[in-house]
């Protein structure tokens, strides 16, 4: 296939100086889609010439279905061959050629193909490409379905290499999407085996279409006899092109790849699956799609696929992971599973009660969520940053019901030969099988973690110590006007009460009733008089935190710290405690008695700022402590390298 590749990126050489380096991929790609539908068309293309002489329109689609089994044509008199029987008309005819497709084959308006068709004309490099591509045999006898996605995708790399692009923004690894495959596939192995099984499978993120393609191979490998009807949507112009021309040659119903935003407009959205796979873009914001997920997350009631909450707007993963739970086939129709690719912060990115962690907590209680793997580093082509699959159910078997399995595949790689961009690493057959393994066997292992739900729900809660000031007549002098009409009233005259004030001295009060009765006596003695609450505010106004003053209290008791305010998460299984209202009161107090009373024996829990989080701490559940080493040893090695440095000093100075 890299043979295969390279020459029809050679082509390209004939479009030097015409073209930039970065544009190539503009024509090499359409011409490849074209070559390879030709090829496909021609056992049939006669047939077809002469249905269309007496069908039309949507009955014509309808013949040749029935007729080749094809869901797509062309009715123009031209094939490759007979494009280059005519030099001097060969633009016209190859624009006749590309406009007599059936209306389902629009990739080629993807690539503003008619126009780079007229400046190929235009500067006598159009013959020489046709006779070049009209040379490559692309066959399906010749190069497989399977083969044929690699081809796009490489040249895809290419044409991103080219173009300074990151190719993985375009397409996964083939390793990660079968081990992704392997994993969905998992919980219905017998199922699939069964002869003229049929399913479906959804990627709202296509791409060039290699998820979709991994998956039909995968499961033709075990059953020859199934079928796996492909369904995605790509935002891409070009990918969606590819992808779209990928799924023709395989035979697939090609209105089942449409063009679009799938976070603002669900082109499936009558429609759910029974496997769903997706790696969307990390870091990547969903400014443009904002206006609709807001509206369709405050519309959509609460069983939208965007109800549970909204990611940051600098992230939108977290957005896909709640559409692909949400396309599953509902657990009344039988079911279905999901598998997505994210990196690390939808793990446990987000406070308690924010829209990350709300996500979590709707997928968690609802018990959707299987299991999550742990991929090694420098596995994809544009990052080499960790990265984890999660697989999603809603008909879990009953062992695994109320349970997530982490599983840490993060050391089972070997290295690749060549790395291509960031990829250094895959995960080979053996590999592959020794995860699939580990998730079959659900048990414990050093790779293998088995939690409930519950423990990783949290509450957090605030934690209130209580304000002690200090309190003295003398900061009188630096209240400003907005500071004197709060202490002492709008329309008071602050002279006389400031003239007062001042003959205190520079004495601390650590008592502020002991302050506001002397302050009142002071008052009195001078004719001047206050209301409770005047004599209260002025104190609020002279005082300073203190830690050696007495408590600040008011009608409702001591006053919080805000300063010294702060938050501490419970887990909802700390110490063994039940859940519930019951159970979090017990679980809450357990928790105070013993990790902050004894730090801080007059805070207290404001227990109506109490809010609920979820979080998935992978590596917590997976670390290994390593003691350091005896401190004997490390002298020993340290006076070894020391004696080593007085040596070479010594002969030095011989």
């Amino acid at each position: 296939m890299s043979t295969l590749g390279n020459f029809v990126w050679s082509i390209a050489d004939q479009l030097r100086g015409v073209y930039r380096p970065h544009q190539y991929g503009g024509i090499i790609l359409p011409f490849t889609i074209l070559r390879r539908l030709d090829c496909l068309l021609s056992p049939t293309r006669e047939e077809v010439r002469i249905l269309a002489k007496e069908f039309g329109g949507g009955a014509l689609d309808v013949q040749v279905k029935r007729r080749t089994g094809l869901t797509f044509y062309n009715t123009s008199q031209y094939d490759f061959a007979r494009l280059l029987e005519d030099p001097e008309g060969l633009r016209a005819n190859l624009i006749d050629y590309i406009s007599h497709f059936s209306g389902n084959i629009d990739v080629f308006e993807r690539f503003g193909f008619e126009a780079e068709i007229n400046k190929l004309d235009e500067k006598n490099r159009l013959y020489l490409i046709v006779t070049k591509f009209a040379e490559v045999d692309l066959h399906p006898d010749t190069v497989p379905n399977a083969a044929m996605g690699d081809l796009y995708e490489h040249l895809i790399y290419k044409f991103a290499e080219a173009s300074n692009e990151e190719a993985g923004e375009h397409y996964t690894p083939r390793d990660a999407i079968r081990l992704m495959v392997d994993l969905l596939f998992a919980e219905e192995n017998e199922a699939l085996l069964e002869p003229g099984t049929i399913r479906t499978i959804y990627d709202p993120t296509a791409g060039t279409g290699g998820m979709l393609s991994v998956a039909e191979e995968r499961l033709l490998e075990r059953n020859s006899q199934a079928r796996l009807r492909l369904y995605g949507q790509e935002i891409n112009d070009l990918s969606y092109a590819i992808c779209k021309s990928d799924m023709i040659g395989k035979g697939q119903e090609v209105s089942n790849i449409r063009l679009g935003d799938t976070l603002a407009d669900d082109q499936f959205f009558d429609k759910t699956f029974d496997f769903c796979m997706s790696n969307p873009p990390y870091g990547m914001d969903w400014k443009a799609s904002k206006e609709a997920v807001d509206q369709e997350h405050l519309k959509g009631g609460p069983n939208g696929r965007f109800a549970p909450g909204l990611p940051p707007i600098s992230d939108g993963q977290m957005l896909f992971l709640t559409h692909l739970a949400h396309k599953m086939r509902p657990a009344h129709e039988g079911g279905g599973r999901a598998g997505i690719v994210l990196n690390g912060s939808p793990l446990f990115n987000g406070g308690a009660e924010t829209g990350p962690s709300e996500i979590r907590r709707w997928l968690l209680e609802n018990d959707l969520v299987d299991a999550i793997v742990a991929l090694p580093t420098d596995m994809f082509f544009n990052t080499g940053i960790a990265t984890y699959i999660w697989i999603l159910d809603n008909t879990k078997r009953a062992e695994r019901r109320g349970k997530v399995q982490l599983l840490d595949a993060s050391s089972m790689w070997t290295k690749m030969r060549k790395s291509l961009g960031s990829k250094r690493r895959e995960i080979d057959a053996a590999a592959r099988a020794e995860i699939v393994k580990l998730y079959d066997d659900f048990s414990e292992t050093e790779h293998s973690k088995i939690l409930k739900n519950s423990d990783f729900g949290y509450w957090s809660i605030t934690v209130e110590q209580p304000l002690r000031m200090n309190f003295s007549a003398r900061r009188a002098a630096d209240l400003d006007d907005k500071a004197l009409v709060k202490a002492f009233g709008k329309g008071t005259d602050p002279t006389p009460l400031l003239t007062v004030l001042a003959r205190m001295g520079e004495r601390i009060y650590l008592s502020r009733d002991e302050f506001i009765a002397t302050v009142r006596n002071e008052f009195t003695a001078a004719g001047l008089s206050l209301t409770p609450m005047q004599y209260r505010n002025l104190a609020a106004a002279l005082g300073e935190p203190d830690d050696a003053g007495e408590i600040a209290t008011d009608a409702k008791g001591p006053v919080s710290d805000p300063k010294r305010s702060s938050t501490e998460n419970v887990p909802f299984t700390y110490g063994g405690n039940s859940l519930g209202d019951a159970g979090r009161t017990e679980t809450v107090k357990a928790y105070f008695e013993a990790e902050v009373a004894p730090y801080a024996p007059d805070a207290w829990i404001a227990m109506k700022k109490t809010k609920v989080g979820y979080e998935i701490p992978f590596a917590r559940h997976f670390y290994t402590y390593n003691p350091p080493r005896p401190l004997s040893e490390i002298d020993r090695d340290l006076e070894a390298q020391v004696a080593k440095i007085m040596d070479l000093l010594r002969e030095v100075e011989a």
